[in-house]
């Protein structure tokens, strides 16, 4: 179990990683736009495989996220590489806000209260 969660770290890095890079102008185009491939993949609610079909369903998550990564890392300078590396080790030691986590809570409750007295109201009708 400690190995999966290392492995699911190192991946959150090279994603943050991946993220920085992206996003500075000393990256060709080419690899910019895989990077934004493999996030919006990685992100999306569509697959190749749905993700309830079990064990195919998140068979490709783990083989096309990883490998979409490794490539985009290989195709940026390293230059590059090393300055996102420091941005994503900086932003993954920033603690987390448990002050916005709250309010994101919040906004996603009181939406759901809404939606709830809205259908609540067109069905007595």
């Amino acid at each position: 179990m400690s190995r999966l969660r290392s492995w699911a770290r190192a991946l959150k890095r090279q994603t943050l990683i991946v993220y920085y890079a992206a996003r500075d102008p000393r990256t060709p185009w080419l690899p910019r736009l895989l990077a934004l491939a493999i996030a919006a993949y990685a992100l999306s609610p569509i697959d190749l495989i749905p993700d309830f079909i079990p064990v195919l369903g998140y068979l490709d998550d783990v083989i096309i996220v990883p490998l979409g990564l490794w490539l985009v890392l290989r195709m940026i300078p390293a230059d590059v590489i090393a300055d996102s590396h420091a941005k994503a080790e900086a932003a993954a030691e920033r603690p987390a806000s448990r002050g916005m986590a709250a309010a994101i809570v919040l906004i996603w409750a009181i939406a759901l209260v809404a939606l709830g007295l809205w259908a609540w109201h067109a069905l007595r009708r």
